[in-house]
């Protein structure tokens, strides 16, 4: 022990003590251990050093019951309408990565919740366990009214997802009409006419890319056809056989537009299994621009969300919720990624 420091006293440290031995206030000294700006920097050190030497070590539940915060954000990833999707799907593994950097990057600990077929008030439960002081909630799923529902009591909420109508809750996401729309005008502009388009019904992010997509059909003067909608789901498995079943099926068609790129990179391997070359004889567009997207064989024309900016935007609008603020929801505008599908 250095001959600076004083004797420590007899029996357990309490934070009283090490305020005794350096001769300040405890209130002094539980804002220097939480390296608090209004403590000058040497008197930090000062501290630290003696609860260090005296192997004392902040209490932390009792400090989170004290200042009725926990530091901990919640991040729940709801699959009500994909109840076989993985948290290990690359677009959830990127999203949940680029959340905890940020809000670990803050002071903050993740928590992290996949709710599996939500039951009524699963929300309100999570809530009112307190583990968290806010939830970052990833995809509406199916799960609109119950985010409404705690949005109406629950200030520090902040959703990613589509802007569909009646929302009320605040939210983070690309404009998911312009994205869709802007994929399918790059398929008819390379001469494509007849466009399947892959993706679970119901989700509300997919309903409006399905929106945005005849919308350009539309505007192009080409009908919608329904052989050319498969409802191919959020994972391989349950994506290669909706694929192949269009396949089968003998429905004509040149071009995909995928609900996202793990489906669309189905949809190039089953295509390609199938005999039915891409691009040549099949172009195909997907959407989010995960980090397989640019590796694929070939690598896959997409449409961008921004996610880094995306959990950028979730976190900062969950701490100004939790600081008491109302800031307004934020949707990125989308980028149409050209590579070789």
């Amino acid at each position: 022990m250095s001959r600076d420091l004083p004797e420590p006293p007899a029996g357990r440290i309490k934070m009283a003590d090490i305020a005794k031995l350096a001769g300040v206030s405890t209130s002094t000294v539980s804002r220097a251990l939480s390296d608090h700006k209004s403590i000058p920097q040497a008197l930090r050190d000062r501290i630290a050093a003696l609860a260090q030497a005296h192997g004392y070590v902040v209490n932390q539940s009792a400090r989170s019951l004290r200042l009725q915060r926990t530091h901990v954000i919640g991040v729940v990833v709801p699959l009500g309408h994909e109840r076989e999707q993985l948290i290990s799907d690359p677009f959830f593994l990127e999203m949940i990565g680029r959340l905890a950097d940020e809000i670990t990057g803050r002071g903050y600990e993740v928590l992290l919740k996949k709710v599996v077929a939500p039951r009524p008030g699963w929300l309100r439960r999570i809530v009112q366990s307190h583990r968290s002081d806010g939830l970052l909630v990833i995809g509406q799923s199916d799960q609109h009214d119950a985010l409404n529902a705690l949005a109406d009591e629950y200030r520090p909420l902040v959703v990613w997802g589509g802007d569909i109508a009646g929302r009320r809750y605040c939210t983070v996401g690309t404009d998911n009409v312009a994205g869709a729309r802007m994929a399918v005008q790059h398929l008819i502009a390379q001469g494509r006419r007849r466009i399947a388009f892959l993706g679970p019904p119901g989700a509300p992010e997919v309903e409006l890319r399905r929106a945005g997509y005849l919308q350009a059909l539309s505007e192009a003067g080409l009908t919608p056809e329904p052989d050319l909608f498969a409802p191919a789901h959020f994972t391989i498995e349950t994506a290669q056989p909706t694929v192949q079943a269009l396949v089968n099926s003998g429905a004509a068609f040149d071009a995909v537009f995928a609900a996202s790129d793990l489906i669309a990179m189905t949809a190039v391997q089953t295509l390609n299994q199938a005999g039915r070359s891409v691009p040549e004889q099949v172009s195909v567009v997907g959407f989010d621009d995960i980090a397989l997207a640019r590796h694929g064989a070939p690598p896959l024309t997409t449409v961008r969300q921004d996610m880094a900016a995306g959990a950028r935007g979730m976190v900062d609008l969950l701490f100004r919720r939790i600081e008491g603020g109302a800031p307004e929801s934020v949707f990125m505008a989308p980028e149409l990624i050209v590579r070789q599908t």
